[in-house]
């Protein structure tokens, strides 16, 4: 018996999505199941939605957006028995690259239906503040808070560069915005310096094939790495900004954080850095380090962002939540 449908929609995520909405419903009554549709019209309504969905038995969420949606219900949904799928929608959804979802709506209904549901371990950050639109500027808070993250969180020019997102340019023109806004973040580039302290499970964590560790920057102690650095990507997927790959290895079925730090400081360095990760050469860079931890604590005051939305400012604290989400896959995943 197919389980209940829940589609939460995103009309605004870009690419005719309101009317890609209104055809996945369409397919799905097709295939004789009655979905029950709830639309967001702002920030937070996808997580409200996906736990109220949550307290329904035998249901299936379907998340039908881009990454900001998916992060928003997979919040609602950790630590429950409701799988997410995903539905793509707008111009990028990185997610869906991860996982190998394809933009055809009847074929990613089809991985919704009868897909397989992995335990994914998420990445779950603890730092300070989140950004309020506002008419003028986006401002932070003092306050503390914990959030969960399917991709990545970007700390230092990444957050930066979210930080500046015109939220008007966005809506009406998706990835657009986010390039206006990393060109501005690198005009005014100037970076403060991060101090990292990472735990470490064993050695093999950063002696494998591809993870490297600049000991002129880095110390390790026993389990314990300890790093300066102004730019630090720490990610739970491989796919970075959509099929461009900074952490190689990472995976949602991993359960661990997979981290890039760069060292140098300026816009001549932040544009090698830029050109190594569209080129896919940035795990080769001798002035980077790259590794496998099990958390990590950041200390400075950088702007952070976390799959592709503004979160807050450091300190920060990152995590593995083990088995935390319910994740329906390809079956050949």
């Amino acid at each position: 018996m197919t389980k209940k449908m829940v589609v939460i929609g995103n009309p605004i995520a870009g690419g005719g999505a309101g009317e890609k909405i209104s055809q996945a419903l369409s397919i799905l009554k097709k295939k004789g199941i009655d979905a029950e549709l709830m639309l967001t019209s702002g920030k937070g309504d996808a997580e409200l939605f996906a736990r109220q969905a949550a307290t329904m038995s035998d249901t299936i969420v379907i998340a039908a957006g881009g990454d900001g949606t998916y992060n928003e219900a997979a919040n609602g949904l950790a630590h429950t028995n409701t799988p997410l799928a995903i539905l793509p929608m707008g111009t990028t959804s990185v997610l869906a690259r991860e996982l190998g979802i394809p933009i055809n709506i009847e074929k990613a209904l089809d991985i919704a239906v009868g897909g397989t549901a992995v335990q994914a371990h998420l990445g779950k950050i603890s730092c300070r503040g989140q950004k309020t639109t506002s008419a003028s500027h986006p401002t932070t808070s003092s306050e503390e808070f914990a959030r969960y993250f399917l991709l990545m969180t970007g700390i230092g020019y990444d957050g930066e560069s979210v930080y500046e997102v015109n939220e008007q340019l966005k809506k009406y023109s998706g990835k657009l915005a986010y390039i206006v806004s990393g060109i501005g973040a690198l005009i005014k580039y100037h970076p403060g310096l991060l101090s990292i302290k990472a735990a470490i499970r064993d050695n093999d964590d950063i002696t494998g094939e591809r993870f490297h560790v600049n000991t002129r920057h880095c110390s390790l102690n026993k389990n314990l790495l300890e790093a300066a650095g102004y730019t630090i990507v720490v990610s739970k997927a491989a796919c970075y900004g959509g099929d461009m790959k900074i952490t190689p290895e990472a995976s949602l079925t991993s359960p661990h954080l997979y981290i890039f730090i760069s060292h140098k400081r300026g816009r001549i360095n932040l544009l090698h850095y830029l050109g190594a990760i569209i080129s896919g050469r940035a795990t080769e860079l001798q002035d980077t380090t790259y590794f496998r931890a099990d958390s990590i604590e950041i200390e400075g005051d950088s702007h952070i962002q976390i799959d592709g939305d503004y979160a807050g400012k450091t300190p920060a604290r990152i995590t593995v939540a083990e088995n935390a989400l319910k994740l329906i896959v390809p079956n050949d995943k």
